[in-house]
């Protein structure tokens, strides 16, 4: 299930209704300003944010990520939101005053 909506991502339909579906306004806004940073389709920018969390997502995030699937109505859907929340968080004060 996971697998699939994955592999579909590079697909820019999927990525817009799954855009639509995250129901996330906060998390779809920072994806397209870094999308814009980047000066990138949203779609592009989702697929590989996605792709890259699960490339380099540690045991821990793994174990994290399986649990709130297991909670979830829809576990591909939260896997994603949770994924996106993880990679497009914004930094702490603390963070962002030691760069």
């Amino acid at each position: 299930m996971l697998g699939r909506l994955i592999d579909d991502l590079d697909e820019p339909e999927t990525a817009a209704r799954l855009l639509r579906t995250l129901e996330e306004p906060d998390l779809v806004g920072r994806l397209e300003a870094r999308a814009a940073e980047a000066g990138r389709p949203v779609a592009d920018v989702l697929a590989d944010t996605v792709h890259g969390f699960l490339d380099e997502a540690s045991d821990e995030d793994w174990l994290r990520l399986i649990g709130l699937m297991n909670r979830a109505e829809d576990p591909g859907l939260a896997a994603v939101r949770a994924i996106l929340g993880a990679a497009l968080a914004e930094p702490t004060p603390a963070a962002a005053s030691h760069d």
